[in-house]
């Protein structure tokens, strides 16, 4: 009597998309090699980062795209794993994240996954108040090959998946920002970026509209996601969370103001 034939393993690919990140490269890369693949895709980048992913034994692929979209899907098209977590280069995976990765994708149904973040600000793990523009308390970052596709924004792009599953238990370290002033200026850049996305798609949010959500969003971070329990974290991540479409209104109408007197 024959034998039954085992079942092949499944192969891991981990995608890391970066421009100019040598100084948090290494710990990243490092804390990725459960992986059978790693694949990072550079945008535009000129510092040692090229020499710190080959060094991990990553594909690298080198490249100029003006979308966040863009380069993700590039990445993703390069992976070669039947599943593929996406990791950015300010976050590491832990051993725990890495045991459950490798033992979930043996026997999970194909499709779409989230993955917890612990967002770190300034050595500290911040776990309240996080969503809408801010960030994500979890995010879908493991999925089976072809169930993920990004959209074409410049920031937070949209997303066209497969089945979603559900969510993974240990998550990823995410040194999100150094400090209060770091996360004003990454406010800064992510709303220039989607101000301009709102006025090539026409969808600029209106004035009352923005006005709007700087009660709805300020209490949905302070209140429903216990913003509070963080203290003047708390406070900054609802005050980012209420800023937001208001800034992007702004910054949108200024544009437009340009446009027309070109």
């Amino acid at each position: 009597m024959s034998e039954t034939p085992k079942s092949r393993e499944k192969t891991l690919s981990c995608l890391v998309v970066a421009r100019n990140e040598e100084a948090m490269l290494p710990d990243c890369l490092a804390s990725l090699d459960f992986a059978d693949q790693l694949v990072v895709v550079l945008d535009r980048t000129t510092d040692g980062s090229k020499a710190i992913a080959e060094k991990a034994g990553a594909l690298v692929i080198e490249g100029a795209w003006e979308s966040e979209g863009a380069r993700r899907n590039t990445g993703i098209d390069a992976c070669t794993g039947d599943w593929i977590l996406e990791v950015d280069a300010d976050e590491r995976a832990t051993a725990e994240v890495a045991s459950e990765v490798r033992s979930h994708i043996r026997s999970a149904k194909n499709g779409l996954y989230l993955i917890p973040i612990r967002n770190v600000i300034d050595g500290r793990e911040v776990r309240h108040g996080w969503g809408a523009y801010n960030g994500a308390a979890s995010a879908p970052r493991l999925f089976s090959k072809g169930d993920k596709i990004w959209g074409p924004e410049r920031v937070h792009p949209s997303l066209t998946t497969g089945p979603k599953h559900g969510s993974l238990k240990h998550g990823l370290i995410h040194l999100v920002d150094r400090d209060i002033s770091d996360m004003i200026d990454r406010m800064n850049r992510y709303t220039d970026l989607m101000a301009r996305d709102a006025v090539e798609k026409g969808t600029v949010p209106s004035l009352g509209a923005a006005l709007r959500r700087i009660v709805s969003r300020g209490w949905k971070s302070y209140v429903a996601r216990k913003g509070y329990k963080e203290g003047y974290y708390g406070v900054a991540l609802a005050f980012f969370a209420a800023s937001y479409s208001l800034l992007i209104h702004l910054k949108a109408r200024e544009i437009q103001d340009r446009e027309n007197r070109s």
